[in-house]
């Protein structure tokens, strides 16, 4: 092999955790408990940004004597993970919502403060007005930070437009990150994210179906948009079940992925409506059915779970070990938004353990291969193994829970965070611990 080149070589890790080494898509409960981890072992990745080897040191050592690589990063006393994968956020808007945090700590619900002209019409109003470079700049900045975090693919929402334009707006500001930053991006249209001012929950449907849907599968089929998902928040005083499906299969017909808000204030029977129209996922699921956990594992649609939502507004957690003893495929997002301000998937992983009851294997496998089967691309992303997307995060410490373990500690344990075997961020302060 004395001919080959490679763009990176990670060497000697302490750690290298593959996650999957089988191709599976996705992990329920007894893969979650034993991930796999090659103890002492390196990752090779090609010029195609693929991973070519991964494996025992001393094996790829000898394999690829002789091998040209253009960066070579020894990972002696480190850990190497696969990127984290963030299932479900909201980074597009305008104007924060500090204040809101001041009145929800004063015991102020959710609905109190969306029924006070708060809320997601808040965020509405100020990204309506808000300019296209505006936005861009804040998404990128919003990005660039989860990046720090080691976040490598996120889905990222439009849905504080509620009309056409705004609408437009902001999945042509996701386009624009997609192609300017190296994170990997799953587009997702949540224009069924509220119900605007002035309209009924019929005629906002009627909008979105007849509307806004039409005219963003014409952009898609121009190639000025690409878009991956059909989101709706399906909700009592939002989107009610009829409305949810009509949107849902709408989307579906396009070739949209259905990945959709349920069951989060009020049991909807979200989770069948899923189930039955083939979804690929479901976010929330606080308030969700023991039937409804069934069918979700009966059907394969992912359970996207968001502890950051249930511990800022005091809910009671999602019920994610009744999930992952039904069969389950669970994931986890950040949820980021101006309601839930968090980037960090390891603070995410933390609150998983704490709040949930996950174990650090489990939160790591849902915060990697579950969430890439969320968002359709558990196939190039989510594990360590040859021939997927060359995505990985390596941890400075000696074991790679640390990451789960330490709250808050992400910005000292992350060194690298690698996209395509190339280096994307390097974290010049850290220290060995």
């Amino acid at each position: 092999m004395s001919a080959s080149s490679f763009r990176l070589f990670v060497k000697n890790a302490t750690q290298v955790v593959l996650v999957c080494r089988n191709g599976e898509k996705y992990l329920t409960r007894d893969g979650m408990q034993t991930l796999a981890v090659v103890e002492n072992g390196s990752v090779l990745i090609g010029h195609d940004g693929l991973i070519k080897a991964v494996g025992p040191a001393d094996i790829i050592e000898s394999q690829f004597k002789g091998a040209k690589f253009d960066n070579v990063l020894d990972a002696s006393g480190m850990c190497v993970i696969p990127g984290l994968v963030d299932a479900h956020t909201h980074p597009v808007w305008a104007g924060d919502r500090v204040h809101e945090f001041a009145m929800k700590l004063a015991g102020a619900t959710y609905m109190e403060v969306h029924e006070a002209g708060g809320g997601i019409h808040f965020t509405v109003t100020h990204t309506r007005s808000a300019t296209e470079r505006q936005l861009l700049d804040g998404l990128k900045s919003r990005l660039e930070r989860m990046m720090r975090a080691g976040t490598t693919l996120v889905e990222c929402k439009s849905g504080y437009g509620l009309e056409l334009d705004t609408e437009l707006k902001m999945l042509r500001v996701i386009n624009s990150a997609r192609n300017s930053l190296p994170i990997g991006i799953s587009a997702t249209y949540c224009g069924a994210h509220a119900v605007p001012k002035g309209k009924t929950m019929e005629e906002a449907t009627q909008d979105i179906v007849a509307v806004q849907l039409p005219k963003i599968k014409t952009q898609i089929a121009s190639g000025e948009l690409q878009v991956d998902n059909i989101d709706v928040f399906c909700e009592k005083g939002v989107f009610d079940l009829n409305s949810t499906r009509c949107i849902l299969k709408a989307g579906k017909d396009m070739g949209l992925n259905i990945n959709f808000h349920g069951d989060e204030l009020h049991p909807m029977n979200s989770a069948h409506l899923g189930s039955e129209l083939g979804a690929l996922a479901i976010s929330h699921l606080e308030e969700v059915t023991d039937d409804g956990i069934a069918a979700m594992a009966k059907a394969k649609t992912s359970a996207v779970l968001l502890p950051t939502t249930a511990y800022i507004l005091r809910l009671t957690p999602p019920r994610a070990r009744d999930m992952l003893d039904a069969g389950v495929i669970v994931a986890l997002g950040s949820d980021f938004n101006p309601n839930a301000y968090c980037c960090s998937m390891p603070m995410v992983m933390h609150l998983a353990c704490v709040l949930m009851k996950m174990s650090m294997p489990e939160a790591l496998a849902a915060s990697t291969i579950n969430a890439a089967y969320a968002l359709n691309r558990s196939h190039t992303h989510g594990s360590l193994e040859i021939g997927k997307q060359g995505d990985l995060v390596i941890i400075n410490a000696p074991r790679w829970e640390h990451l789960v373990y330490q709250f808050g500690g992400h910005q000292e344990l992350i060194q690298y965070v690698i996209i395509k075997g190339e280096v994307v961020y390097k974290n010049d302060k850290v220290l060995n611990l």
